[in-house]
């Protein structure tokens, strides 16, 4: 992929880019990422009208653009279940948690897959009456960063602009809060408090890795085929924020071993959607996510369905990245 940024005024940002099929495009993306123009000679414009690879060429130019509108300007113009930055700051944030953490957030998850392999086992929700088998559910469970500001390199100044919110972060630990113990006006001022901080960090262009946190998750929820192949995707019954959420897991029912062998299998699942990231963007990814396994549902199928693309969900594929 070869780009270059053309242009951009107070809404959008304009890019002339080439596909790994040597096709030009142009585009026009807004600072939120939705593409309002987009126009490549090459393809006809209508999806139906094109090969199936001229789809995913044309799929990859726009991930791509909005990727390097991202990277080369700062704006916040990629999906965040898109963005391997994110997903890779939540894998990081993962790392950091303490077993009774990891088991507080994901036991739930652990405990449903377990399931399948331990009739002993409890399953937190049901399987889908109307999947066409128990092995056609993915189990979805998404999961959203916060930030510690006594954790930044502006944890003094956060401090000083804390008792304007009535709010004292020395006071307990911000990761130890639960939502669900917070008044309405308790939320409403740390989400004031949130703008001042990110505008704050935003002057001051710092580098939030060193404070992120998993905050929360929401509760398990399914995707699931029917027996005539149409695809169902349900919604968590619990969701803590009304966002995106920074990384959305989806699994099949894989034997999770142990609950520590299981916390390695999703970091790896998640290295396997930092590369869907890049591989969907037409683009190679950093060394440590040239892996192979699970991704998500949407990465898989297009491996399956395009000879461009190996087979990089099969653990034993030979034809590596790269």
């Amino acid at each position: 992929m070869d780009a270059v940024i053309t242009g951009q005024n107070e809404e959008r940002v304009g890019i002339n880019l080439r596909d790994n099929n040597g096709a030009e495009h142009v585009l026009e993306i807004e600072f939120t990422g939705d593409i309002r123009y987009h126009k490549c000679e090459q393809y006809p414009d209508k999806p139906e009208n094109r090969t199936p690879e001229e789809n995913e060429y044309n799929e990859q130019a726009r991930k791509f653009a909005r990727y390097y509108v991202y990277v080369e300007q700062g704006y916040d113009t990629v999906p965040p279940t898109e963005h391997p930055e994110r997903i890779n700051a939540v894998r990081l944030a993962i790392q950091d948690l303490s077993d009774d953490r990891f088991d507080d957030l994901f036991g739930d998850l652990y405990s449903q897959l377990q399931s399948y392999y331990d009739y002993d086992a409890d399953r937190p929700i049901p399987i889908p009456p109307l999947a066409a088998d128990s092995d056609s559910v993915l189990y979805r469970q998404n999961v959203y960063l916060g930030i510690d500001p006594l954790e930044t390199d502006i944890a003094a100044e956060a401090e000083d602009m804390a008792p304007v919110y009535g709010l004292e972060l020395s006071e307990i630990s911000i990761k130890e809060q639960a939502l669900d113990t917070l008044s309405p006006s308790a939320i409403a001022n740390w989400k004031s408090f949130a703008v001042d901080f990110a505008d704050e960090v935003d002057e001051e262009e710092i580098d939030l890795v060193d404070g992120t946190y998993i905050d929360a998750v929401s509760t398990l929820y399914t995707s699931y085929l029917d027996n005539g192949g149409e695809q169902h995707t349900a919604e968590p019954d619990t969701d803590p924020f009304e966002r995106d959420p920074d990384t959305l897991i989806e699994l099949p029912p894989i034997d999770p071993g142990p609950l520590a062998e299981f916390r390695e299998y999703l970091d790896h699942h998640l290295k396997c959607q930092i590369r869907d990231c890049f591989v969907r963007m037409g683009i190679e990814p950093p060394e440590q996510f040239r892996v192979l396994g699970n991704g998500r549902l949407e990465a898989t199928a297009a491996y399956k369905l395009l000879d461009m693309y190996p087979k990089y969900y099969d653990p034993e594929e030979q034809q590596l990245l790269g």
